[in-house]
């Protein structure tokens, strides 16, 4: 008995029949897009007084690794108003959402910078001064009698200017600047940055906040125990007038230097938290 083969059309037929099949288990491209990245803010990074742009390295490098765009400009050191006037001149070169770091005195120039800026989304103080409006850097440092020791290391040394006028400029004394501002580094560090360091003129101390910006941005604050340059009684009393998200590590003044990652961490932390 012979079986009948297929006729041509039914085999063409079948072969559409199942190339349709095939084809509807395919997804269309249309129907599935890659979300777009929300591109991430650029983290600015203020430092203070007796120190430069290089104290912030070591974090840095860890926000550039998790993709951060960053820009640590040099921190003028003549007053605070000029010094605010500066950084806020920075933030208008930025585009796009700002997180605004400032370490010891760049607290305060941070909290007078962004003053007003819709750009600035968060400001994260390392150990810093964080004055309220009209409040005189002077009397905030010495707010707490006793716990630091910076004021008695100050040495004064007087500078001209090509215009005839003049000022002081403040150093701390290098035989106290490890004991007084970086405590928990090696010797061999702190001795070459208290060669290195950069002056603040004595007018910085003796000004007044003119704004403080922690009252309508959304604030973070890292406080140092061993802090002997500002305190730690000062610090929490700022974090807690601030309202800022806080934490507490075991670490001297520069804790951006001896702890990178909790700085980074924390500054990540407003980061995240504000894009949401």
């Amino acid at each position: 008995m012979s079986i009948p083969r297929p006729r041509p059309r039914a085999l063409l037929i079948t072969a559409a029949v199942t190339a349709s099949a095939s084809l509807s288990l395919i997804p269309l491209a249309s129907a599935h897009t890659t979300p777009t990245a929300t591109p991430k803010p650029t983290v600015v990074l203020v430092h203070g007084a007796f120190a430069d742009a290089s104290s912030w390295n070591g974090v840095v490098e860890r926000l550039q690794r998790d993709g951060y765009p960053v820009i640590a400009p040099a921190n003028p050191l003549r007053g605070l108003a000029e010094d605010s006037t500066y950084v806020a001149s920075v933030l208008t070169s930025v585009k796009g959402p700002v997180i605004l770091v400032g370490h010891s005195y760049g607290g305060a120039v941070i909290s007078q910078a962004a003053a007003g800026d819709p750009q600035v989304k968060a400001l994260v103080y390392i150990a810093a001064l964080v004055p309220d409006k009209g409040e005189k850097l002077s009397t905030l440092s010495n707010k707490f009698p006793g716990t630091n020791e910076l004021a008695p290391a100050l040495r004064p040394v007087p500078f001209s200017n090509s215009d005839g006028t003049g000022g002081s400029d403040l150093y701390v004394d290098p035989t106290r600047f490890r004991a007084v501002f970086a405590a928990d580094l090696p010797a061999s560090q702190t001795v070459v940055m208290g060669a290195e360091q950069r002056p603040v003129a004595a007018a910085a101390f003796a000004s007044s906040a003119t704004a403080a910006a922690w009252r309508t941005i959304p604030s973070w604050a890292l406080v140092a125990r061993q802090d002997e340059a500002l305190g730690a009684p000062l610090e929490r009393f700022e974090a807690r007038r601030a309202h800022a998200h806080t934490v507490e590590i075991n670490s001297s003044h520069v804790a951006l230097i001896s702890h990178p990652g909790t700085v980074t961490h924390l500054i990540e932390d407003a980061a995240t938290t504000t894009a949401r």
